[in-house]
């Protein structure tokens, strides 16, 4: 556990300083949480929506955290978790297609409606790519390549292997570079 978020659970785990405990862990917290759930949903609104609802069960679920892992492993896990389920529901609600290639396209289709979008950049060609992968290879590259998470931390965030985690963030590299070479 890193020092800085032990004196976070102090001050939340003592009555008097819940407030400022949760204030300073929001802080510490929102920027990274709301790009990791961004780069899923891609919607700035959905995304705040999503990051709403995360720190919502982070309030009521704090006083249970048990410090068998890391903080941030347990934020990122409550993240990923509740940006898939929103993805789930849109695409029960209809608002998303099932099918992966038209996932794909609705995300680019978002993408490109962005007031910054500039497909002459680099990075909204690697944005563009990533929306065209795979829903586990583009949590796991996202995690890796943007959160700089190593793979013991991504096995507490997903709940799998590590071997399936390197193979996924693999496989996701190797489709992106053959994207990227065909744009």
């Amino acid at each position: 556990m890193h020092p800085e978020d032990s004196v976070l659970l102090q001050w939340y785990n003592t009555s008097a300083s819940r407030e400022k405990g949760f204030t300073a862990l929001v802080s510490k917290y929102q920027q990274p949480l709301y790009w990791h759930i961004r780069r899923m949903v891609i919607n700035h609104a959905d995304a705040d929506d999503v990051l709403q609802n995360v720190f919502l069960k982070v309030w009521k679920g704090l006083a249970n955290f048990r410090e068998e892992s890391n903080l941030y492993t347990w934020l990122y896990r409550i993240a990923t978790n509740e940006s898939l389920s929103f993805i789930e529901k849109e695409k029960r609600r209809g608002l998303v297609n099932l099918d992966e290639e038209v996932v794909g396209t609705t995300a680019q289709q978002q993408m490109k409606a962005d007031p910054h979008f500039d497909e002459k950049k680099l990075e909204w060609k690697l944005q563009l790519a990533i929306q065209q992968l795979p829903e586990k290879q583009r949590v796991v590259f996202n995690l890796r390549y943007f959160d700089e998470m190593g793979y013991r931390e991504m096995s507490e965030v997903l709940q799998t292997s590590e071997g399936a985690l390197k193979a996924s963030y693999h496989h996701a590299v190797k489709k992106l570079e053959e994207m990227l070479r065909e744009s």
